[in-house]
């Protein structure tokens, strides 16, 4: 018997060793055994995707106090650690062999050291504690989209929250041939107290691409943890990069227009921008919120959805805003909400969720009273900013019936939007797929929000949504970009989106249920029905096609004045971002594709002879 069999029939009950050995693949058997010989666990359970095991897992993150159970039934809560409530990009690294090199946007260490690190962390990390071994498939199951991902954690809350967020993968494994690639998680909280990790100031992160493997240490926060989301993509857009496809941070949905015709769009957005709810906009359908494949097959982009799920940040749903997800979060579906408030009836509240705050109740600082302060004596929230909710997709009214086609959805348009406050007009189409890609997509800014570790309301450089999650080199990547539909006849439009443009005295231009009236005019751009203003910057809406969408879908008058501000080129602003992202690019991104340096230099005269001939703030009208 080899050293791999000997170790998993020590470590594993004759149950759990079948339901192992039932997945013919050895590389799998190798990986928990070797995470077995590494976290020394007290026990190992296998999950075979029943319904007894996945209810079994649910179970145990309650016994464990790693979820709380509500008065609704199918409801718990889980609390992070009141240090560890968002994702850590300072602590998530690239692990790099000798001579590899990613770029100065990315954080990176030396294979060799970090794999040393590794090792020391995870060294004896379960000790006492359960591993849990779960199968799943990123992509729907059988497809040429298909991603099989193994998840080790001794986290019952990560394995029960990736039940709800992903495509159970264990019958899929069992008929996987053997040299299928396969991405590899290992997750430990470390050392608990209260069910909370308290090493946290030796949290951590490592993504070893090179084995396709994300080894993450002393955090429960599930972006930090949770595998198969934006750290299985980060191994995703590396193999996009060598199989010719893209991996990317995007909603998937269809705008529904005339005559019962279906839109797919993408959109792009950094989290807390909208993404999520853009997706779940009222009178259209959701395929998924978060993350999409493209690839091309017969000559067009088809996208799927990554997961089956939504990890999404729950502060300022309502019921008047956010009707389908408010409905789901009061059903009897499953849900796990994290960081908000459990009230004395058992309920949840969180931050401006349209009623009057609460005085008392348990949050993730223990017990919460209005008034509490931290340590440094600032006041602690009822939920925190970034408080979130995880359900599945099968819940919702307005699910899109190709969430699992193994084809996926052809895409009709793509969006890029982010948290501006002063730039970009709320919707424009770029003049052609490089222009859209280069000045929308690579030159995306964003200011930040609670989702990141760090000051919120900082503008950000934050390319395709995406600077986070990269992990080529920047430059290859907007390559790539370029490159993915030469030779295609019909090429999708893309666009830019702003929710977030402001007056001189900070209040928003518009109202957060505007972006219907957007989507819909993408739609109809798609299609060629209606005209379109040409600006420097790119096609803007005519102030008569607007007025009748806004009065059509959202029973609301827009006036004349409205547009006038909302859709004014700023050239001054314009022209400093350009020089913002120039310099980004010569200063920080090796391989910078020339193209890019000349799309925005185009733009640049454009406006600079804009300026000159109306002044530095242009009305739309002017370009008619």
């Amino acid at each position: 018997m080899n050293k791999t069999m000997e170790i998993l029939e020590s470590a594993l009950t004759d149950a759990n060793f079948r339901k192992l050995l039932a997945i013919p693949n050895r590389r799998v058997h190798k990986f928990v055994a070797d995470a077995i010989q590494l976290c020394m666990p007290m026990k190992v359970f296998v999950c075979n995707d029943s319904k007894m095991d996945r209810e079994y897992i649910r179970r145990t993150a309650i016994a464990r106090g790693e979820e709380t159970p509500l008065a609704n039934p199918y409801h718990t809560v889980h609390f992070d650690g009141f240090h560890d409530q968002a994702r850590d990009k300072e602590t998530t690294l690239y692990l790099t062999p000798e001579g590899d090199n990613l770029g100065e946007q990315l954080t990176q260490m030396d294979r060799d050291k970090g794999l040393e690190i590794v090792q020391k962390r995870l060294s004896g990390s379960m000790d006492n504690k359960k591993m849990v071994v779960r199968f799943f498939c990123l992509g729907p199951l059988d497809s040429l989209f298909s991603v099989p991902v193994v998840q080790i954690t001794d986290s019952f809350y990560v394995a029960h929250s990736e039940d709800l967020l992903y495509r159970r993968g264990y019958d899929y494994f069992r008929r996987l041939p053997e040299d299928k690639e396969i991405f590899w998680m290992l997750h430990s909280s470390g050392k608990i107290m209260h069910s909370i990790s308290i090493d946290w100031k030796k949290r951590g992160v490592m993504i070893d691409y090179k084995d396709n493997t994300v080894y993450s240490m002393n955090t429960q926060y599930a972006g930090n943890t949770i595998g198969l989301k934006k750290l299985a993509l980060r191994l995703a857009i590396r193999k996009a990069d060598r199989e010719a496809w893209l991996a990317e941070h995007m909603f998937l949905m269809a705008v529904h227009g005339p005559s019962n015709r279906k839109t797919y769009f993408t959109g792009a957005f950094p989290s807390g921008c909208g993404k999520t709810s853009t997706s779940m906009v009222r009178g259209n359908t959701i395929v998924g919120d978060d993350l999409t494949y493209l690839r091309i097959l017969n000559g067009k982009i088809r996208g799927v959805n990554v997961e089956r799920g939504i990890f999404g940040i729950i502060r300022s749903v309502t019921q008047k805003d956010d009707p389908v997800i408010w409905d789901v979060l009061r059903s009897k579906r499953p849900a796990i909400f994290s960081n908000v408030l459990i009230t004395e009836d058992e309920g949840v509240r969180w931050l401006d969720d349209g009623s009057e705050p609460p005085e008392i109740g348990n949050n993730y600082s223990g017990e919460w009273f209005a008034g509490k302060v931290d340590r440094h004596g600032e006041e602690i929230p009822y939920a925190n900013k970034n408080a979130r909710y995880t359900i599945g997709l099968e819940g919702l009214a307005n699910l899109d019936r190709a969430l699992d086609d193994s084809r996926g959805v052809e895409v009709g348009g793509i969006i890029y939007g982010g948290r501006d406050r002063d730039t970009w007009v709320p919707v424009q189409q770029s003049l052609d797929w490089n222009h859209g890609v280069i000045t929308m997509g690579a030159s995306l800014e964003s200011e930040t929000t609670a989702a990141i570790i760090g000051p919120s309301g900082v503008r950000k450089f934050q390319p395709f949504s995406n600077l986070d999650f990269i992990s080529i080199p920047l430059g290859k990547y907007i390559q790539n970009h370029i490159d993915f539909v030469e030779g295609l006849e019909q090429v999708p439009p893309i666009f830019g989106v702003n929710y977030f443009l402001k007056d001189e005295n900070d209040n928003y231009l518009n109202d957060k249920l505007d972006k219907m009236v957007w989507l819909k005019w993408m739609e109809l751009r798609v299609h060629e029905g209606v005209g379109a203003i040409e600006t420097p910057t790119g096609y803007i809406p005519l102030y008569e096609d607007l007025k009748e969408l806004f009065q059509s879908h959202l029973d609301k008058d827009y006036s004349k004045m409205e547009y006038d501000i909302q859709f004014t080129t700023r050239v001054p602003e314009l022209l400093e971002k350009i020089d913002r992202i120039t310099n980004i690019y010569m200063e920080t991104v090796d391989d910078t594709p020339q193209v890019l340096f000349d799309l925005l230099e185009e733009q640049r005269a454009r406006l600079v002879d804009a300026q000159g001939e109306h002044g530095d703030c242009i009305m739309a009208s002017t370009f008619v």
